[in-house]
């Protein structure tokens, strides 16, 4: 007779008939164990960010989501440092941004690393402004590409190769 099972993602083993949902979590869950200079980052990353306007702020798996209609960046917190994708309709070239990926024709995800409280002031806060205020409109211009249809690139036929005359 079976025990239970192993979640795929946790690892724990969650006996028979008992609910679960490991994705469930909350920002405190996210962020009460983190050493005091990183914690006072993430309070002064939220604070900055919650100024902006109407938004969702929520946990989402080992992340904290910051959406309008799309999420526009999320924080990763561990032990050592705060992980900060921030998507834009571009790269930032800084040396802040540890890389730049695309997440879809649009978006490009801009990752950041913060170790302390003092990084949380521009040149940052302003990409973070920047997310807020175009997050809408890239969403906007993405929901409207798709209903168009997807872009295609249009081939040229093929040149014909003469044939040698022997």
């Amino acid at each position: 007779m079976s025990k239970g099972h192993e979640c795929y993602h946790c690892k724990q083993v969650i006996p028979k008939g008992t609910p679960h949902n490991c994705w469930t979590t909350t920002e405190r869950a996210l962020t009460e164990a983190l050493p005091e200079p990183l914690f006072d980052a993430w309070a002064r990353l939220r604070e900055t960010a919650a100024a902006f306007g109407e938004q969702r702020i929520y946990a989402s798996h080992r992340s904290i989501m910051f959406s309008r209609k799309a999420c526009y960046f999320f924080v990763k917190p561990t032990p050592k440092r705060l992980e900060v994708c921030v998507f834009l309709g571009r790269a930032i070239k800084n040396p802040m941004v540890k890389r730049a990926q695309a997440s879809s024709r649009l978006k490009t995800g801009n990752f950041i690393h913060l170790t302390h409280p003092d990084e949380v002031e521009a040149p940052f806060t302003e990409w973070l402004r920047e997310a807020y205020d175009k997050s809408d409109e890239l969403t906007l211009k993405g929901k409207i590409s798709k209903a168009v249809g997807p872009r295609r690139k249009v081939r040229k036929p093929a040149a014909k190769k003469k044939k040698k005359k022997h």
